[in-house]
């Protein structure tokens, strides 16, 4: 199915350029080629169902993830930018045996309960060539309810949850958010969203291949190689966080010509101030269009889009898709009103891996999915998203859940209680934020707790502040007010 259209765009569109990054490029069949290779690689490797890749956004990770897929089993990207006891806790829960990786990675890969495959030791070069000479196996018999990635979140609790994407649901939402978009074959996407993230995955890999298009990888984001990327190749779709469009303001380099071959430059992960909206349409003349989606859902959910960018908003259910708000016993609200926004379609995720009570807790009898979001629905179709009902915290387009927070802020010995906010921060959209309290007789300082976090959890997760309070604000059951907690910043 996934294998499938990579195999259709080599045969009907070979010598056309597929991925590129500013080390190699392929086109469609070297491509092919390539994921052919790692295809033996994996069978020679391990015979376990899931199979982790830990790679940046680059050519190797795209033929990586399709030589998986092509020796049947299920990708599980890992996220490099987390600590190696995070890591550890998903490579354990996928049961993976063998992570595909490249030396950059070593410590990071030698800390895991896994054996690392280095991509720099494999006969690469060789095997391409050996491989012209081959016939070209099928694609893997796939069903549409089969498991192709495995995609971890965090959950409330801090526990990692392994989010099963299927066949069928990959494929529904690239086929939605092509024709939502109105893309075609002669764009050109700039991917520097990272390849392990369900929103680059499906949107910088995915989508480009189903349209035979052209992707083009920066493996880091930096905003002046970013903007002569755009000019230079002549981008035309780029999907990123609103702290990035914020970065690419701050850069002292760009100009509007630079961008003008820019049609989408979608923003998710974070809402995007009207200040970022307004500040990159004058300066670059480019309007962000914003999205709304998560890794549950394919992620792409809506989209606004250029003829109809519907500011403010996150646009419209991409087709196929049905999103209406709820209360808190399960009935659905008129339009305009604000409720927990809950999702229906071939999108859904299959399940939590191996999880079935937290399965339970957001995909009911019906099909819908909750959430967590709070939002509306208007006569149009519109979606406006109003906050949270979960307490996640969105940092740079990276969710962070408060209680995994506190629950390392809980191990220090000084410690007696944590409360993890959010605060509003210009450039990263929110920040954490921890309060806590201390036992009786124990000593310990702000900076002595940052930096006990930062041995533990990753960076984007670690507390910009940590206030040392007395006491915190509580109910009659005693349990912390939080929302009081935003008052004392």
């Amino acid at each position: 199915m996934i294998v499938d259209t990579l195999l259709s765009a080599a045969e009907s569109s070979g010598a056309s350029a597929a991925v590129a990054d500013p080390h190699r490029s392929l086109d469609f069949t070297n491509l092919v080629r390539f994921a052919c290779v790692m295809r033996r690689h994996v069978e020679k490797a391990t015979s376990a169902p899931n199979v982790g890749l830990m790679l940046p956004s680059t050519c190797a990770f795209a033929g990586t993830f399709y030589g998986i897929l092509w020796a049947g089993r299920t990708a599980v990207p890992l996220n490099f930018l987390l600590q190696p006891a995070e890591l550890a806790a998903v490579v354990r829960d996928a049961g993976i045996e063998i992570v595909f990786t490249i030396r950059h990675f070593r410590s990071l890969a030698e800390a895991l309960p896994v054996k690392a495959v280095y991509l720099e030791k494999l006969p690469l070069r060789r095997d391409m060539l050996l491989q012209r000479a081959r016939s070209t196996p099928p694609a893997p018999i796939v069903q549409d309810d089969d498991v192709a990635v495995l995609l971890y979140t965090s959950g409330t609790s801090g526990a990692p949850k392994g989010v099963c994407q299927t066949y069928r649901n990959l494929t529904a939402d690239v086929t939605a958010a092509v024709e939502k978009a109105k893309l075609d074959r002669d764009h050109r996407f700039l991917g520097i969203l990272p390849l392990f993230h369900s929103f680059g995955l499906t949107t910088m890999l995915l989508v480009p291949v189903a349209l035979r298009a052209f992707v083009y990888y920066l493996p880091r984001f930096q905003p002046r190689a970013m903007i002569e990327t755009i000019r230079d190749r002549k981008i035309s779709v780029t999907m990123m966080i609103a702290s990035m469009y914020a970065a690419l303001l701050r850069a002292k380099d760009g100009v509007k010509d630079d961008l003008a071959s820019l049609q989408y430059a979608v923003a998710g992960g974070e809402a995007v101030p009207d200040t970022i909206f307004q500040q990159f349409r004058e300066r670059f003349g480019v309007e962000i269009i914003q999205g709304y989606g998560m890794t549950e859902a394919g992620p792409v959910v809506s989209l606004n889009v250029p003829w109809s960018n519907r500011v403010g908003t996150v646009g419209q259910a991409v087709p196929g898709v049905c999103v209406s708000a709820f209360d808190d016993d399960g009935h659905s609200l008129p339009s305009g009103q604000v409720g927990e926004l809950w999702i229906k379609g071939p999108i859904i995720m299959k399940g939590y891996y191996n999880n079935p009570q937290e399965t339970e807790l957001v995909l009911n009898a019906d099909g819908w999915y909750k959430s967590g979001d709070m939002g509306m629905v208007d006569h149009e179709g519109y979606i406006t998203i109003t906050g949270r009902k979960k307490e996640m915290i969105i940092v740079g387009g990276e969710n962070v859940y408060p209680r995994e927070v506190e629950s390392v802020l809980e191990d220090h010995p000084a410690v007696h209680d944590a409360a993890v906010i959010g605060q509003p921060d210009t450039s990263r959209g929110e920040v954490v934020v921890a309060f806590v309290t201390l036992r009786e007789g124990k000593s310990a300082t702000e900076i002595e707790l940052r930096e006990f976090c930062r041995d533990r959890i990753a960076g984007y997760k670690q507390p910009r502040r940590v206030i040392i309070a007395e006491d915190f604000p509580r109910g009659p059951t005693g349990k912390i007010l939080k929302r009081e907690l935003t008052g004392l910043l």
